[in-house]
């Protein structure tokens, strides 16, 4: 059993790793506790790991941590921003998230649009991340399933976001 599971993980990862990067859908989004418009321009030159969430879903919530850690390592470097869909979320859910998990990062409000623009598709399992490459094109899109949960339970992203990192730092050479 252990083996067909690191077998499927391998199977995802390459899927994954085969795709070619596309250039990230710009966005202009409010933020659900400040109402300060965030645009994906805004953090041009920097690493975003995007992720699309809902605030009751128990996997964005665990997955909370793994960011928090994220956007404490890669301070500078590295953005993170969550977006939730409205009007299943709302500024008083994202407060109450925000609250609950000690989120540093932004979360960002969307009606449906931008989201589309991204997973291009009808519907999303919940959580899924982008991580973009300082020159805003998409490297990596993860959503969550059996075969992805390194990156959204240990430290699979992290290794992702070190490749993304080390791709800007060679291409400044």
């Amino acid at each position: 059993m252990k083996r067909l599971l690191t077998l499927l993980f391998c199977a995802g990862m390459a899927v994954t790793a085969q795709q070619a990067p596309r250039r990230a859908p710009g966005f202009a989004l409010p933020d659900g506790i400040t109402g300060q418009v965030r645009d994906l321009y805004d953090y041009r030159g920097k690493v975003v790991v995007l992720e699309f969430m809902l605030t009751t879903c128990p996997h964005c919530a665990a997955f909370a941590d793994i960011l928090g850690e994220v956007s404490q390592k890669y301070a500078g470097r590295v953005q993170v921003i969550s977006i939730v869909n409205v009007p299943t979320d709302n500024p008083n859910t994202v407060k109450q998230f925000v609250t609950g998990h000690k989120a540093s990062y932004p979360i960002l409000m969307d009606m449906g649009q931008m989201e589309y623009s991204y997973v291009l598709k009808q519907s999303v399992d919940l959580p899924h991340v982008y991580v973009i490459d300082a020159n805003g094109y998409i490297n990596s899109d993860y959503g969550y399933s059996l075969t992805t949960r390194d990156i959204f339970e240990g430290h699979g992203l992290f290794t992702v976001i070190d490749r993304a990192l080390n791709a800007v730092n060679s291409s400044k050479r």
